[in-house]
């Protein structure tokens, strides 16, 4: 049996993200940092400098930072794009908390501790470096029964979210069904 197999770059690209407080969504200019993403259609984001931006796309990330890898949902894809934004805000919709204290920025989870950290540089800004950590390369058709599988997860549980699915995985709950 013949399979396709997906070749995805493996470098490690090590990248500047500005945690913001300003910017109203995480953003990134450079499309090879997506896991997923969805086409988004009518969509701008207004700079501080009163320039407009096309949104092209929305999606997840995953990055490492200080060797945890983190995996950032909502993330817009804005080609013109020169920095790399972390939204404070989302960072703390999803639960997570903001110290700024010191001239120091942490980021906490709460199950894990600190998940990132940064020191104010001296145009006070904060920014953490990053490597992007891309898909595992896989069997296409692997992938796609991952997919389907995850699918008839989904319709099992009365078509429970994906992050909801992934929380019962990680606690075994549905083994115990």
């Amino acid at each position: 049996m013949l399979m396709s197999h997906m070749d995805l770059h493996q470098t490690r690209h090590e990248e500047v993200w500005f945690l913001d407080s300003g910017c109203s969504n995480h953003m990134i200019g450079n499309k090879g940092w997506f896991l997923v993403q969805k086409k988004v259609s009518t969509k701008t984001v207004k700079l501080g400098n009163d320039m407009t931006m096309k949104v092209v796309a929305k999606g997840s990330v995953r990055m490492q930072v200080d060797g945890v890898t983190q995996i950032i949902s909502n993330v817009y894809f804005v080609p013109e794009l020169k920095n790399n934004l972390l939204n404070l805000g989302q960072l703390q919709e999803i639960g997570l908390t903001i110290l700024i204290q010191n001239r120091t920025c942490k980021v906490f989870h709460y199950g894990k501790g600190i998940i990132m950290q940064t020191n104010m540089s001296r145009n006070r800004m904060f920014y953490v470096l990053v490597i992007a950590t891309p898909k595992k390369t896989m069997c296409l058709q692997t992938e796609i029964e991952i997919e389907k599988e995850t699918h008839l997860w989904n319709c099992r549980f009365g078509h429970l979210n994906h992050k909801g699915l992934n929380t019962l995985s990680k606690n075994q709950s549905a083994h115990q069904i």
